[in-house]
């Protein structure tokens, strides 16, 4: 790939470039741990890039004084000595780099004694400890093992790296994050059912965040935020709005360490700061509490796709004699083998008193008996759902089956108390070669009649609360709402006299039929 010089980096141009990076990596380690390695030297060089361009302009403002132009004050973030990606990895004196962007020249490691693993792994260590707010975000990049990494491999891949330079003259933080939602995408593609685990599709998250409208001033929780799509995507919203997308605070937990770094590196790559982001099992250690307290945090909006029908989510701890201790018990006990209330619960238990929710869940959470049934029938008196929308099949990496969106309120408006929104969207589908995915004509109409609360033939209908109690507390899409218009009624009287007329013609018929029968009988 040609380096790009005085100019910025195109989106096409960077996406191939990480493509091309991840390429590298093909037959020496498994497709599914792509994403880590190839994030954190992105995340690492971008970082290096960063500093050294801010490092230069105060090096201009200080007339010279490299101290103060080091100055960890003067910068957002800080690399210290030894861990800079240039002079402390690839054992070239820095007068070899060319620091307008052209080709850099390359040759192998000089001291074989010192591998390229364990430079970046010191690197790493360094710029966590250096920095609080990365803590976590390399802990599990590791490219220590030299069975796995050679220097030989490694040497490719830094080289790589640097024929792109990375300053934010060079690219955008907008198309940065733009490009990293596309790997995660090609990761997910390539990982196959193991995707739908940390990647959420874009136009499903698009279409949830544009349902839930977030604010300037909002606090945004994603219990469940795997690589941080969702929150990401929230922001972009309010860009596309024409609002500050730095005027909200975002808050998430992810159990799996991988994507938990990604989805860090993703936020500050963004250069989001007011993203906190921590890691463990939501469920049985959630670690966003209210100042000094063991209370859960409230916030204004929720958004989340949790693991679909979760099998181990705690059932024994929620059903124990001490019970659940942070009280999400509240609407009743999940049964063990589906967990997807369990997160329901924690949401609404973290929900503020006028905040609202987004939630994917499996069709299943809309109709199941057992004990997932007075569950639903608690959060129905409550009047807490306002909507739920049925998608198509084969929208999530993984899972076929058809998805279904909840939202729910504390505090409804005056025209949805009592009231559930049913929208059978499960034809707003266009079929892909082995997924399919929502248009921006789907996005917009199924957001349309949610945010009006309005009614749509064979596509959405308010529907009563006293229906629902008919039901069964059953909120089935179709149930409510089909897709295709009825048959046409049937006029029975009139359907009878014409079966009796041709029952008459009938009875003429063998009439005659019976008299040459008997004629030729005779003859």
């Amino acid at each position: 790939m040609e380096n790009i010089e005085n100019s910025q980096l195109t989106q096409e141009q960077l996406e191939t470039h990480l493509w091309e990076a991840a390429a590298l990596l093909r037959g020496s380690i498994d497709s599914g741990d792509y994403k880590i390695y190839i994030f954190g030297l992105l995340f690492y060089k971008r970082l290096c890039d960063v500093w050294n361009e801010k490092y230069e302009t105060l090096l201009q403002k200080f007339n010279g004084d490299t101290q103060k132009a080091s100055d960890p004050k003067e910068h957002r973030f800080h690399i210290p000595l030894g861990a800079m990606w240039y002079e402390d990895l690839r054992l070239e004196s820095i007068e070899k780099v060319n620091k307008s962007g052209k080709e850099i020249e390359h040759s192998t490691i000089r001291d074989s004694n010192i591998g390229i693993g364990f430079r970046l792994q010191n690197a790493f260590g360094e710029i966590e400890k250096h920095n609080p707010k990365l803590k976590g975000v390399f802990q599990y990049v590791d490219f220590s093992n030299k069975d796995r990494f050679t220097d030989e491999l490694l040497d490719r891949l830094l080289a790589h790296f640097e024929t792109v330079r990375m300053r934010t003259c060079d690219v955008d933080s907008h198309i940065l994050g733009n490009s990293y939602e596309y790997l995660i995408a090609k990761f997910a593609d390539d990982a196959g059912k193991k995707g739908g685990e940390f990647y959420t599709p874009k136009e499903v998250v698009r279409l949830l965040v544009e349902i839930l409208q977030p604010e300037e001033g909002d606090s945004l929780y994603d219990p469940t935020c795997g690589s941080g799509g969702m929150l990401l995507e929230a922001v972009n919203f309010l860009r596309r709005s024409n609002k500050d997308g730095q005027k909200v605070s975002l808050y998430g937990q992810e159990k799996n360490i991988n994507t938990f770094a990604i989805c860090k590196m993703a936020l500050f790559l963004q250069d989001i700061d007011r993203a906190y982001i921590e890691r463990g099992d939501t469920l049985l250690h959630p670690k966003h509490f209210q100042k000094n307290t063991k209370k859960l945090k409230k916030f204004d909006v929720i958004l989340a796709n949790p693991p679909f029908s979760l099998r181990n989510w705690g059932y024994d701890i929620w059903n124990s004699k001490e019970g659940d201790p942070f009280g999400r018990t509240e609407w009743g006990i999940p049964p063990k083998g589906y967990g997807d209330y369990a997160f329901i619960q924690h949401m609404l238990c973290s929900l503020k008193s006028k905040g609202k929710i987004g939630v994917v869940v499996p069709m299943g959470v809309l109709f199941r008996g057992g004990k997932e049934k007075p569950i639903r029938q608690n959060l129905i008196d409550q009047d807490l759902i306002y909507a739920v929308v049925g998608l198509g099949p084969n929208l999530f990496y993984g899972a076929s089956i058809p998805a279904a969106l909840i939202f729910l309120k504390k505090g409804k408006e005056a025209k949805m108390r009592n009231k559930v929104l049913v929208v059978n969207a499960t034809k707003q589908i266009k079929e892909g070669i082995a997924q399919s995915f929502l248009t921006h004509n789907h996005i917009e109409k199924i957001a349309g009649v949610v945010n009006t609360y309005s009614e749509e033939d064979l596509f959405s209908r308010i529907v009563n609360k006293e229906e629902i109690v008919e039901n069964g507390y059953n909120l089935n899409i179709i149930r409510y709402v089909r897709t295709d218009p009825p048959p046409p009624k049937i006029d029975i009287q009139k359907s009878l006299q014409k079966l009796q007329h041709i029952k008459s013609e009938l009875d003429q018929e063998y009439q005659v039929f019976q008299s040459l029968f008997e004629e030729i009988v005779h003859d």
